[in-house]
């Protein structure tokens, strides 16, 4: 799955479109790399999203094209 459709799916980010710009002005980094909307996220990635005063930081755990409000934190853990 593209990495905007996962910040948005486990609505670690609102909008695919506002993490897709996040994306291109490298506030997103994935294993400690600038990484680009299209990357292709796979279990135990770690992301860190440096957006508003306090960076975060997870590790994906599942992968879901299609998950409900309920369900979103359990495709990561907050490292």
């Amino acid at each position: 799955m593209r990495l905007d459709k996962y910040l948005k799916v486990s609505r670690l980010i609102k909008r695919r479109t506002v993490a897709n710009e996040a994306c291109d002005a490298e506030k997103i980094f994935v294993n400690g790399k600038a990484a680009r909307a299209s990357y292709d996220v796979k279990i135990n990635d770690i992301i860190e999203i440096n957006m508003g005063k306090t960076p975060l930081k997870v590790r994906v755990l599942k992968v879901a094209e299609v998950v409900g409000k309920d369900g979103a934190s359990d495709l990561y853990e907050v490292v």
